[in-house]
Order: structure tokens, then sequence, then C-alpha cells
């Protein structure tokens, strides 16, 4: 089960809404600290293994996900000021029944303030490229990062960037929206605390809009970047096209784009996002289904064919896939 990776770190102090927050120690952790809720978090994958949340964490927590490569990383979930109501949060950027969508810097607040499981999809693939023995695998001919040029789009905690660094990519950049609280403390705390203190790789942090390329990130770096992430950016269907420009500009010649994506706001737009990308010059180089609960007895993924519409598929089903895609440029 991918989300048994993850355990709650204990709550020593009050969540702060500042971007300061206590290095929680690994070793020697006594369970007392812990909250109630969190002991319960801890067991969920057990209690409830056919389960799949499509996200993490609270907003300001510290979540321990263990690498099998790369051993225990300590991943700060972004904070969010008014946190009350997570109902309501989750339910923002969706579109209402007249069609409308909530407001755009709305809904990206709202959806940093989690771990995705596609992040950690991109996370585990990278990994698992990254293992010695991995050579002629397609673990390494998908993920492989070493050497590559990295940029993440709607990074959130920035997961997949902290695992491109320890992998060894050559340049890694994540980004997130000028307004999203993941640049506020949490991007930062997550390369300090498990990127630059094994001095192995490096990620730079920036500001950006979709589709907004005259700053001086997007100026500097026109296809600049090999591979890029896109993992659980596609919500907002108004929002699709700027995504497909940014991917454009920034992507290398031969460069690849990982697109991941649960379906909890339904698989029409996820598909939405797929005519977009095909629409502005992209190709699907791969394409499948991932089952996020269930392997097979070897220890390999669950893949099924992915299609833009499942007759009869029901909510509790579809949360435990996810899609997995690889994009190219037409004509590369």
């Amino acid at each position: 089960m991918l989300h048994s990776r993850l355990r709650p770190l204990p709550r020593r102090n009050a969540v702060p809404s500042a971007p300061s927050a206590p290095t929680p120690e690994f070793e020697n952790e006594d369970l007392a600290d812990e909250s109630p809720e969190d002991l319960f978090g801890t067991f969920l994958p057990h209690l409830f293994p056919d389960d799949a949340p499509s996200f993490h964490g609270d907003p300001g927590q510290h979540l321990l996900y263990s690498s099998p490569r790369y051993g225990d990383l300590d991943i700060m979930v972004p904070s969010y000021p008014s946190s009350g109501k997570r109902n309501d949060e989750i339910g923002a950027g969706q579109e209402n029944p007249d069609g409308s969508v909530n407001q755009v810097d709305a809904g990206r607040k709202l959806f940093a303030h989690f771990l995705w499981s596609a992040a950690m999809v991109v996370a585990e693939g990278i990994e698992m490229a990254d293992e010695p023995g991995s050579e002629g695998t397609e673990a390494r001919e998908i993920w492989a990062v070493e050497g590559e040029s990295v940029l993440e789009l709607g990074a959130g905690a920035a997961l997949p960037s902290v695992v491109c660094a320890l992998a060894k990519a050559s340049n890694v950049a994540a980004t997130d929206h000028p307004s999203s609280p993941a640049l506020t403390g949490a991007i930062t705390h997550n390369i300090e605390h498990n990127v630059a203190r094994t001095k192995q790789g490096s990620v730079s942090m920036h500001p950006h809009e979709w589709g907004v390329l005259d700053d001086s990130f997007s100026t500097q770096n026109k296809g600049a970047f090999t591979r890029i992430v896109a993992a659980d950016c596609f919500w907002m269907r108004s929002q699709h096209e700027n995504l497909a420009r940014t991917m454009q500009w920034f992507l290398s010649p031969g460069g690849k784009v990982w697109v991941v994506a649960g379906f909890h706001t339904g698989r029409a737009i996820v598909a939405g996002f797929f005519e977009t990308v095909l629409e502005n010059g992209f190709v699907v180089e791969r394409i499948f289904e991932r089952d996020l609960v269930e392997r097979l007895d070897d220890g390999g993924e669950i893949r099924r064919d992915w299609v833009p519409f499942r007759e009869g598929e029901g909510v509790e089903n579809q949360k435990r896939w996810c899609v997995v895609a690889v994009l190219k440029r037409k004509g590369e």
C-alpha cells in the first residue's frame, strides 16, 4: 500500500501559522507524545487496507515519509490560515451546478495544503528507477532523473522535487502559484531538512502562475527542463490551457512531461486536460491506470488501460486508481 509509507510525526507544539516549525527527531520517539488522532491515523492503512485516500496530512503537519531508497524524510504539509472547514476546502475549485468555477486563487490556496497521493506515485517511481540494478527496467525508462533538469508545477509539499534531488537530478525547481501557502515555509523546510543536509543535489523554489510567461523565472528558463512533473494539478478546467502553455514553454527539446492524477474530481476533468494538451502540441507517449492499494504477488503494479469514461465505476473504486501518463512534443 503506497499510503502506508506515511505516518504523522508527533505534535510537540501547536501548529504555527508562521513558516518556522520545530524539527522533529526521528530517533527514540515516544508514542505518548502523539495525539490520539495521529495514533489512529498511523494505523488507518492497516485497519482499512482497501481505502485509498487522495490526500494526506493536515495544514502545517509534519509527516514521516519512509522511502525504501532514501530512508525517512520529514515532509511538512503547507499551512493554511483558515483551515477549520475541511469539507468546504475539498469542495473548492470544483465546478458548480451552473458550470461556474470558484476563484482561481482561492482554489489554489485550498488545494495546496495537503500531500496528494499522485505526488507519492511520482516519488515512488523515481525511487525505483534509482535503485541499484534497475538498469533496463521500465521504471528506469519512465522515471530516471539522474542528470536531468526537473521542474515541478503546483508543487505543494514538493515531495517529488525532494526525491528528484536525492536521485541526482542536475537541477530541480519547485514552483507553485504566487499566493500558495507552500511558498511560505513548507517547501523551504522540506528542502532544508531532506536535501540540503545530505549535500546531495539541490532544489530551488519559485513562484509561478500557469500561463504567465513574462516574469523573470519564465524568461530565464524557457526550454530549460528535460522533465516536468504535474501531479494532481488538473481540478480547474479553466486552467488547463494555461497549464499546457506553461508545459510547452519550459520543456526542453526531447523532454518529457509526467502527468499523474487521481480521480477525486472525476474522470471527465482529467480527460479534458488530455484533450487540451493534445490541442497544444503534445502527444501521449505512454498512459495507463494504476491501482493505489493492491500490488501483484511479485510486488509489481496492478495496471489497466486508461479510459476517459468507465461504466459503473463507483466513487470508492474510482478513488483507488490514478492515471499515469508521459507526454512529449508532437514530432519529437
